[in-house]
């Protein structure tokens, strides 16, 4: 059947009909079939329609004016060739379960395409999962490397919930002593330090403490500091604590509403990141936590080693958003489609 090309849509006149009902594509209205760059590309190389004047060469030099136009046709013939039909908007695409397609079911997935080095803004991000969430969806990232090799990842917002197994938060209290943003408490004076998952044994004596340790025990009033012998404020504490690590804020607020959900943070540096989050007992990690605060944008790439790295260690990637003194969780999972 033959089609013909407007600069944007193409389109097939009544006997493109049987497109959209054996397959789903395209879109129709008054007798004719809209498809979109494309679902016109992908049935141009297939031989499905022809377009006089063009071959494939031809079409994708055209349509390629726009410049993220070939990285959307290399998802659009992926999930195609999986079985998936799909439709473009109201992201980049609408996918149906396989066996359905529009007008028989309902769409599933809705797919944002970014290509390896796309900065992602967790604003936007989040809003486009919650926007997927509302209309009953799940939300997919479909990276294309520069070896247009397609990685998919399933993004979800606020879905972190405390553990079973909670750790206790008691209300002893504990004195110690700064030196610069170190922290150390005697060992046998606060036993229940070891015991809730706080702190490392610098010896058989004294325990040290985190920075985000330290703020978070002072903000339950259950620890207090000294520095020289003389009462060290928690402001003062933390203006230390700012010197060395100019990301302190945000990880204290992260470490702060994991401990109040029940977890036991620890450093997670030895996997680059903020921390690595344990349940109660503490015995092994379930996720690796990053604190970024408002307005960040990390590059696909970037997401892409945190998440290989946190599945190849068994553990869920969260990236923890602070805004506003609330945190909203944002996970990033590979998945097989």
């Amino acid at each position: 059947m033959k089609a013909r090309f407007d600069g944007t849509w193409l389109w097939l006149g009544q006997d493109g009909l049987s497109l959209y009902e054996s397959g789903g594509y395209g879109r129709p209205g008054k007798g004719k079939l809209r498809l979109a760059p494309e679902e016109g590309l992908y049935l141009l190389v297939r031989r499905r329609i022809e377009l006089p004047g063009y071959d494939f060469e031809r079409l994708l030099q055209e349509l390629s004016e726009d410049p993220v136009f070939f990285r959307r046709y290399l998802v659009y013939r992926d999930l195609r060739e999986r079985g998936y039909a799909l439709q473009t908007g109201p992201h980049d695409f609408r996918v149906f379960r396989r066996g359905e397609r529009p007008g028989k079911g309902q769409s599933y997935y809705l797919v944002r395409v970014l290509a390896e080095r796309d900065l992602v803004d967790f604003a936007r991000v989040t809003a486009e999962v919650e926007t997927a969430g509302n209309m009953r969806k799940t939300y997919l990232i479909a990276a294309v490397d520069d070896e247009g090799e397609l990685t998919y990842y399933e993004v979800k917002v606020d879905h972190i919930a405390g553990p079973d197994d909670k750790t206790p938060a008691g209300k002893e209290t504990a004195s110690g002593e700064a030196f610069g943003p170190v922290a150390l408490v005697r060992a046998d004076d606060a036993p229940w330090l070891d015991a809730e998952g706080y702190g490392k044994p610098l010896d058989q004596e004294r325990m040290m403490l985190s920075p985000a340790e330290v703020l978070y025990l002072m903000d339950e009033g259950r620890l207090a500091l000294t520095e020289k012998g003389t009462p060290l404020s928690r402001e003062a504490y933390h203006a230390i604590a700012a010197e060395a690590d100019s990301e302190i804020t945000e990880k204290t607020a992260l470490y702060t509403d994991l401990r109040r959900r029940g977890y036991a943070p620890k450093t997670g540096y030895k996997f680059g990141h903020h921390f690595r989050v344990y349940g109660g007992g503490v015995k092994h990690s379930l996720m690796l936590a990053h604190a970024v605060p408002a307005g960040t944008t990390l590059t696909m790439a970037a997401i892409s080693r945190s998440v290989r790295l946190s599945h190849s260690v068994k553990k869920k990637m969260l990236f923890g958003c602070v805004h506003n003194n609330d945190i909203r969780y944002i996970e990033f999972a590979r998945i097989k489609m």
